[in-house]
């Protein structure tokens, strides 16, 4: 260690240079006096630098077995230790209360439709058409996003509510905002100043989701107050997925040994007992859905108020996603398209590749393959199901077209239905073409 004081570095500077008198008489003298100076003040500075480095550490030396002295690596920053996720975490120990141990046997769609509209009317005074809970339900079997529009006050989010409640297993409410464009307005984010996630509702029910073999509705408020395509991205691309166990949505970049043991790698498995339900309005405070949304979405529209009825008092019911899944295979297998409408659809397609140059392609056939066998298994027609897929899934895609062709070509396309189903059938797809006619 060097210790230097100032009667140590100026010990040897000669007697004669320590005169004033003689530094003022020769000039030669006070430059190298000053010269002196700074040399022994540098190497003052200089000691003190070795000293404080040593004793920090910041700098340390160690004997490698050859030897010579190499400098020891810094140690890396320690790993995040704090617990970021309480809400996840929290249901992590309490798991065990989000397994239902009975589930009821033997329901069939019929009943699951019935069931649900009678509890609805006699449990929460809120009515709808028989023909809307098939649509709803066949919805469902088709797609884990449903689109329910129409004017405001028909019961679009009560719906969706009252078969939460009829499930015993509450539907969770999530108000969409205007300014939403990302997936983390819907799951959260972490706060980089409190060192926690921002944990949202969604976020905790799909968590939950997964411990669960309940049906889970979570209903999107007003969607299309922002824009679907923007903030929903991620789940539109994932859904797609024919494997549910590749699902991961990514929530955090990167891991801590606290997170919660079912965030894979910073990822949340989108449950597949999960179903989205978004309300949409169509009026000019809105955006309109785009095509890659409502492909991947089925739609069911809500235009009128159901008439009141008497209902007879109905019991929840405690159907599982897979006693679900299977009610819905088991449809398909039993109620194939017919041969008849299969050669229909073929013929429909044909006109509207001629004439429109619009196609059904795989991803509606494939709807259309499990939307009617549903239907017809909640009691429903054949006929009017393919009605009213079609209308929501083929002629929406007449929107696209030329307004003058499509003003001169409607009444021939009209025709072709009448032809080719009967003119008292397709109601819904004529009443559909009218409409885009008249505003054509």
């Amino acid at each position: 260690m060097l210790n230097f004081t100032m009667a140590n570095a100026f010990g040897s500077i000669p007697a004669a240079f320590m005169s004033l008198t003689d530094l003022l008489s020769s000039p030669g003298a006070i430059f190298t006096y000053l010269f002196v100076v700074l040399a022994a003040i540098a190497v003052i500075v200089i000691a003190i630098i070795i000293k404080e480095r040593g004793q920090s550490g910041a700098v340390e030396y160690k004997i490698s077995y050859d030897g010579a002295a190499a400098p020891k690596t810094k140690k890396e920053e320690p790993e995040e230790t704090g617990e970021r996720f309480y809400m996840l975490s929290t249901i992590d120990g309490n798991e065990k209360s989000y397994m239902r141990t009975s589930y009821d046997k033997g329901v069939t769609l019929k009943e699951l439709c019935d069931n649900f509209r009678n509890y609805s009317a006699s449990n929460l005074g809120l009515y709808y058409d028989i023909e809307d809970i098939r649509r709803f339900i066949a919805g469902m079997s088709v797609s884990h996003i449903l689109i329910l529009q129409g004017m405001s006050g028909t019961g679009k989010t009560s719906l969706a509510y009252a078969f939460g409640s009829f499930m015993d297993n509450s539907s969770t409410v999530i108000p969409v905002q205007p300014m939403w464009k990302e997936r983390t307005d819907l799951i959260g984010y972490y706060n980089e100043f409190t060192k926690k996630f921002n944990e949202t509702l969604l976020l905790e029910k799909m968590y939950e989701a997964n411990y669960s073999e309940d049906i889970y509705i979570s209903v999107l408020d007003e969607m299309n107050i922002a824009r679907v395509e923007y903030y929903f991205a991620e789940f539109l691309s994932l859904l797609e997925l024919p494997n549910p166990d590749d699902r991961y949505l990514e929530v955090v970049p990167d891991k801590w040994p606290t997170d919660p043991k079912n965030l894979i790698e910073g990822r949340i498995k989108l449950p597949s007992n999960m179903w989205f339900i978004g309300t949409a309005n169509n009026d000019d405070s809105t955006f309109a859905i785009s095509d890659k949304v409502y492909d991947r979405a089925m739609v069911l529209n809500l235009d009128t108020r159901s008439e009141r009825f008497a209902a007879p008092l109905t019991e929840k019911m405690h159907i599982s996603a897979k006693q679900f899944k299977e009610l819905v295979d088991e449809a398909i297998k039993e109620y194939d398209i017919s041969r008849r409408n299969r050669a229909r659809l073929e013929q429909l397609d044909k006109y509207l590749v001629d004439h429109f140059h619009i196609t059904f392609g795989n991803r509606i056939m494939k709807q259309i393959r499990t939307y009617i066998p549903v239907y017809i298994s909640c009691g429903g027609d054949e006929l009017d199901a393919l009605d009213d897929i079609l209308s929501k899934k083929v002629m929406r895609k007449l929107e696209t077209q030329n307004p003058i062709y499509l003003r001169n070509s409607a009444e021939g396309l009209i025709s072709f239905l009448d032809e080719l189903f009967g003119q008292d059938k397709m109601t819904l797809c004529k009443d559909f073409i009218h409409r885009l006619q008249r505003n054509a």
